[in-house]
C-alpha cells in the first residue's frame, strides 16, 4: 500500500501545466467525439463494439476457445466493412468535428458586424416573403449555407448570384414559375442559386403528413449542417429543419430569431461572439440541461 502511495504522489510531483493541457484537450476530443457519435447510426454501432469486447473478455477468461476465435476474426476483418458501411456515418461526423466551436475558432475567420447587420436583414426579407407566401399556402424552401460548402447542391439549380428581396423571392416561388420547383439556396446575405435538387430524407420516423419539401429539408440538414426554412403548400405552415430534426408551424418573428440565432450569434454585451473557451463552456452547460 505505501508503495502505491508514493507512485501517486511521484506522479504529481513531475505533474506540470502541459500535463494538464494535453489532458483537457484529450477529454473534449472524446467528449465531442463521443458527443457526435451518439446523434448517429454509428452510435448503434459502438454499443455492438461494447457488447462484442465484453464477450471475448468473458470468453477469454473462461477459455471458450471457439467463441474467442470467431470474434477475433471479427474484429481483424470486420473492422475495413464497418468502414465501406458506415462512410456516410463517418463522414458527417468529420465534417461536424470540424464545425465544432473550436474548430470555426482556430481555422474559420468571424464575420464582422457589418456582414452580421447585412445577414440579419437578409434573414428579415426571408421570414417576411416567407410570411407572405404562407398566407397563400405558395411552397418554398429556403436553404442556408453555414460552415459545409453546399457547392454540389448549388451545381445542381440555376445560379443566381443577386441580393435578397421579397419581390425576387415571391416571384421564384410564384405557382407556375420555371424556378419555382427546387430550393433557394442562401450564402450569407445573398441568393446564389435557385432550383436546386436535395437529398431527401430516408428516415422512416417521419411523420406521414410531410410532403417531399419538408423530407428534402430534413434532408439536407442530415448531410450538412445547413438551416433550412420549409413553408408548406397543403397548410401554409412555416417550418425550421436542421440536424435532422423539423420545428414546425412558426410565425415569422420565431422564424426570424431561430434563424438569427444559428447564422448570427452574438452576446448579449454586444455584436461580437464569445471567445471560442467560453462558448465551449456555455455549450457544455447546454449539454448537461
Amino acid at each position: 500500500m505505501s508503495s502505491t502511495i508514493r507512485d501517486i504522489l511521484s506522479i504529481f510531483n513531475t505533474f506540470s501545466w502541459r500535463d494538464a493541457v494535453d489532458i483537457i484537450v484529450v477529454a473534449y476530443l472524446i467528449y465531442t467525439v463521443i458527443n457526435l457519435l451518439i446523434h448517429t447510426r454509428t452510435g448503434l454501432l459502438i454499443k455492438g463494439a461494447v457488447v462484442l469486447l465484453a464477450a471475448y473478455f468473458l470468453a477469454t477468461n473462461l477459455q471458450l476457445r471457439t467463441i474467442k476465435f470467431l470474434i477475433d476474426y471479427l474484429f481483424r476483418y470486420g473492422l475495413v466493412v464497418l468502414v465501406v458501411i458506415f462512410q456516410p456515418e463517418l463522414r458527417t461526423v468529420l465534417e461536424k468535428i470540424g464545425r465544432t466551436e473550436l474548430g470555426r475558432s482556430l481555422f474559420v475567420s468571424r464575420f464582422g458586424t457589418s456582414q452580421q447587420d447585412s445577414q440579419r436583414q437578409a434573414i428579415d426579407i426571408i421570414t417576411t416573403a416567407a410570411e407572405r407566401l404562407s398566407s397563400t399556402n405558395t411552397g418554398a424552401l429556403i436553404v442556408f449555407e453555414k460552415e459545409t460548402p453546399l457547392a454540389d447542391i448549388i451545381s445542381t439549380g440555376t445560379t443566381i448570384d443577386a441580393e435578397v428581396s421579397e419581390e425576387l423571392i415571391g416571384n421564384i416561388f410564384y405557382k407556375g414559375a420555371p424556378l419555382h420547383d427546387g430550393a433557394v439556396v442562401i450564402r450569407k446575405d445573398r441568393i446564389v442559386a435557385a432550383a436546386c435538387l436535395l437529398p431527401v430524407s430516408h428516415n422512416l420516423e417521419i411523420s406521414r403528413d410531410m410532403g417531399t419539401r419538408h423530407r428534402a429539408a430534413l434532408g439536407i440538414s442530415e448531410n450538412s449542417d445547413a438551416i433550412v426554412l420549409v413553408v408548406s403548400e397543403e397548410n401554409g405552415f412555416i417550418s425550421i429543419a436542421q440536424n435532422g430534426s423539423i420545428v414546425r408551424q412558426l410565425d415569422k418573428n420565431r422564424a426570424y430569431q431561430m434563424l438569427t440565432d444559428e447564422l448570427c450569434p452574438e452576446n448579449q454585451n454586444g455584436g461580437e461572439q464569445l471567445p471560442w473557451y467560453k462558448r465551449i463552456l456555455d455549450n457544455a452547460k447546454v449539454s448537461k440541461q
